[in-house]
Parts: structure tokens; C-alpha cells; sequence
């Protein structure tokens, strides 16, 4: 039963691909191997074409108005044709046979180093569907969007008094894409997403601080119920209340332990990106050559899973029509592979993980992250923190950056705590977390039992493309690391 609820769904995802981005076009499967074939006539290793139809809106409300809105609609065919380490590509906003054959006949400059193929039939897989192929933009009319952030804003100032301002948003996507290959695999899928924020100020006695909160994931706006924009309203107005009365961060080394949950973007930048295959296959990651080797304290294992329902990071299938999948990358400390994509995948001589992403038709795919998490470890978050004689408790994190050749980091903490003698005592403002990568990994003494994902807020760029993404992980220990206060 359900694998035939499996197959019906991906029989939708692939009709409405075909009602959406071919039959408009006069395009078939036969016209589309017909370019596929002609592409690969000039000894190319492997072509693709990648159909891709979106549409996305957003809204924002400040004091009670709407101060923001966009609608757009865009609709395009991405030309791919790869030999050897070379990419040629070329795209197209139109979807038709001749738009398609000149954006095809501008690929045919790379060098024909490669053995000649041809498409052989039209293979139709069936990757798990994780999410409902609705539409999440027509889920609610206007006016109800409207009424959702009017909500979200009470919740926010009934919170606390000190509340001076509240800045709510909403944003949604509906996007239907098709994969055509030159092995002949030909693939779909249609992906709702949707994402509230929201941002408050506090003021109290001339101080002025803000807190944030939020998230979304493969659904439409019917998830945002009052229960869950009280969440939001909550965690915003917690940050911003104890902010202000936030002590200057210390600085110096100190234990530095990290919650749960959304504090996973260190690892997500500060390592993850450093096991995505491109950079390791030429050798400009700290984690090159070194599979099978220890890169991390015992008890550490973190996978890429791209197969959770509903999450923001998951898809279906990933942007070259692969299946994604869930791949351990760290495995109790030992590094046992890489993310990959099918080029990468295939210089590398390892397999693809079903991580090959792109922003959009107008890009070519990379191995990017989906949702990246560390397991559960065997430690309560209370014996952690009563483990602790002096040191910081990053609770929630802001921005940061990351250098992947060398590993090194800076974090800013959105909300700390000083841990003293075994427990949490008073909140510290301007902290920042300075340190490497895969040093970090070694020095990780405690991992907890906790593990979470977050709300589904996150958002990855790399090389100018950004795609969403998902992290987790449970309360970790980190002894010795840098922090940057202000005292």
C-alpha cells in the first residue's frame, strides 16, 4: 500500500511537471532526446537539461502596516553538457524547441574528449516523495496572509511590555522542475516552501535590543497555527528581554558549550562545507585526503540527510534527478566520506550522495548540503553544564563566516549565558566564538542526548548560489576555545 502511494505521488509530481513545463512549450520526451542526442553526438561524457518553473511571494508587516510585498514568476531551461573536468552551459528563460536548441548548440564548444553516448529510452524514477506537491502560494488568499502576521505581531507585544516594535514576515514558493539526462533517466519533482520570521525590539531603561525567531519547511501556510506563532512570538521576545540585561561577553579560551538545535550552523559552515566534494577533490578543503583517518573526538557522528519529511533542506530528489539520501560523513570521529554530486562523484571515483544543488535553472549544480546534523550522544544537558566550572553557554546563534581551505571561523552568539561553578547564571552580550573547524571537532569532551533540528530557517550560499538548508545538533562541550568578548 505504500508503495503504490509512493508511485501515485511521483506520478503527480511528474504530470504536473509535464502539464507545467513541456506541453505549453510543444515540447515531448522525444523532441527533448532529440536534443539530448545531438549534444552527445560530439563526444561528450554526459548532458542534461533542467526545466524549472517558480513562483514565490513574500510579505512584511511593521506596527500594524503592510510595508512589503513581492510576487514573481519565473521559468527557464538550463543546458549542461560535461566532458572530463570541463562544464559547458548555457541557459534559457523560454521554454521552447528553438530557445532549447540554441541554448543546447552553445555547449557544444567544450572540448570532445569524451566517448560518445546516446539517450536510451525514457526511464521515469521513483524517489521517495517527502513532501505534498501543493501549491503553498494558494493556500491562503491575501487577506488571510495578512491576518496570519497581524497575529504573529499581538502574540509578540502581549509577550512583555518592553516590546517596542515588531517586524513579521512571510514568504512562500512553489517550484516544479524535470530532469532529462543522456542516460536516459528523465525525473521530477514539484517542491512547496514556506517560511515566517520575525523580528522584535525591546527598550528599557535607554537600551535597545532585539531578538529573532521563526521557521517553515516543504508545506503550505497551514502549519503557521496559533500555537506555533506563540512559539515564535515566545523565543523572539525571550532573546530581546535577556538581552537587556546582558553583561559584556569575557574573553579569552574558556569551555564553550553549545544548545541544541540551531547552534548546528557552526557545524553546517565551519565543516560541513569543507566535506563537500568539489573542494576536496582539488584538494583545497582541510578534510583532503584524509577519509578513513580520525578528525574528530570519539562519539561524533554527523550525516547529511537529505530524506526528512517536510524539512527545509530535504528534496525528493536533488537538482540532477539522483534520489537524495541520508550519507554519514563522520562516523564516531572517523571521516568516511564526502558530499557529492555526479561530477564530482565521478572524477573522484566514489559514489554520489544525491547532494547535487542549484539555485535556480540559470545555475549549474554543486554538492551542496541538504539537512546536517550531528547525532545524540549519551550525556544530559544539565550534567554538561554542571561539568563546568567557568566558561560560556551559547544558547543561540547570529552570523558568521568561515574560510573552507583552512577551517577557521568566527561566530557571533545572538544570545549567551556565563556558566559558573556548574551553573547558568548571568546573560553576556558580544560574544564571539573564534576557532577551526576540524580543531573543534577534537576538542569536543561531552555530546548530549538532545539532539534537535532547527525551525527551518536556514539558508546556504557558496559561490553566489543559495539554496535552503536544515541543521542540528545536540548540547555539545567544547573545552578550550576562543572566545571574543567585550571585556
Amino acid at each position: 500500500m505504500k508503495t503504490d502511494q509512493a508511485l501515485n505521488k511521483q506520478a503527480q509530481h511528474f504530470d504536473t511537471a509535464n502539464n507545467m513545463l513541456l506541453t505549453p512549450a510543444g515540447l515531448d520526451t522525444s523532441a527533448i532526446q532529440g536534443v539530448l542526442g545531438n549534444i552527445m553526438s560530439h563526444q561528450i561524457d554526459y548532458a542534461d537539461l533542467y526545466f524549472q518553473y517558480s513562483r514565490t511571494e513574500s510579505w512584511g508587516l511593521e506596527e500594524g502596516q503592510v510595508k512589503s510585498g513581492g510576487f514573481a514568476i519565473d521559468q527557464g531551461v538550463g543546458v549542461r553538457a560535461i566532458s572530463g573536468e570541463k562544464t559547458a552551459f548555457a541557459y534559457s528563460d523560454e521554454i521552447n524547441l528553438p530557445a532549447l536548441k540554441e541554448a543546447a548548440k552553445a555547449t557544444k564548444a567544450i572540448a570532445t574528449i569524451g566517448a560518445e553516448q546516446t539517450a536510451s529510452g525514457i526511464i521515469m524514477p521513483s524517489p521517495k516523495s517527502l513532501y505534498l506537491p501543493n501549491d503553498p502560494i494558494a493556500s491562503l488568499s491575501a487577506e488571510a496572509k495578512v491576518k496570519l502576521l497581524e497575529r504573529l505581531e499581538q502574540f509578540a507585544k502581549k509577550m512583555d511590555t518592553r516590546v517596542t516594535q515588531v517586524m513579521a514576515s512571510i514568504a512562500g514558493e512553489y517550484e516544479v522542475v524535470m530532469v532529462a539526462r543522456s542516460d536516459g533517466v528523465m525525473a521530477a519533482d514539484v517542491r512547496p516552501l514556506v517560511r515566517v520570521s520575525l523580528q522584535v525590539i525591546a527598550e528599557q531603561n535607554g537600551r535597545r535590543e532585539q531578538g529573532s525567531s521563526g521557521g517553515g519547511g516543504r508545506f503550505d501556510y497551514s502549519y503557521f497555527t496559533d500555537e506555533v506563532l506563540q512559539d515564535y512570538a515566545e523565543k523572539a521576545v525571550h532573546q530581546a528581554i535577556v538581552n537587556l540585561d546582558a553583561r559584556p561577553a569575557p574573553a579569552g579560551s574558556m569551555t564553550v558549550v553549545l544548545g541544541a538545535g540551531w547552534p548546528g550552523i557552526l557545524l553546517h559552515e565551519a565543516i560541513g562545507h569543507g566535506l563537500e566534494g568539489d573542494f576536496n577533490r582539488k584538494g583545497s578543503s582541510a578534510f583532503s585526503g584524509m577519509i578513513g583517518q580520525q578528525v574528530a573526538a570519539k562519539g561524533i557522528t554527523i550525516v547529511d540527510d537529505g530524506t526528512i519529511a517536510d524539512r527545509r533542506g530535504s528534496l525528493s530528489m536533488d537538482d540532477e534527478g539522483n534520489q537524495t539520501n541520508k550519507t554519514t560523513l563522520i562516523e564516531d570521529g572517523i571521516l568516511k566520506g564526502y558530499i557529492q554530486d555526479s561530477l564530482n562523484a565521478r572524477l573522484m571515483n566514489m559514489p554520489t550522495t544525491g547532494n547535487g544543488r542549484r539555485e535556480s535553472y540559470a545555475h549549474i549544480p554543486m554538492p551542496r548540503m541538504t539537512n546536517t546534523y550531528m547525532h545524540n550522544g549519551d550525556k544530559h544537558p544539565d550534567e554538561i553544564i554542571k561539568s563546568v566550572k567557568k566558561g560560556l553557554y551559547a544558547a543561540n546563534f547570529g552570523g558568521g563566516q568561515v574560510d573552507i581551505t583552512s577551517g577557521k571561523f568566527v561566530f557571533s552568539a545572538a544570545e549567551a549565558y556565563m556558566i559558573e561553578d556548574g551553573k547558568i547564571t548571568y546573560p553576556v552580550k558580544g560574544a564571539t566564538l573564534i576557532g577551526n573547524g576540524p580543531d573543534v571537532l577534537t576538542r569536543v569532551s561531552m555530546v548530549g542526548n538532545d539532539m534537535q533540528l532547527d525551525s527551518g530557517v536556514g539558508t546556504c550560499g557558496k559561490e553566489g548560489q543559495s539554496v535552503p538548508v536544515g541543521v542540528g545538533q545536540p548540547t555539545l562541550k567544547i573545552d578550550g576555545l576562543t572566545v571574543g568578548g567585550t571585556v
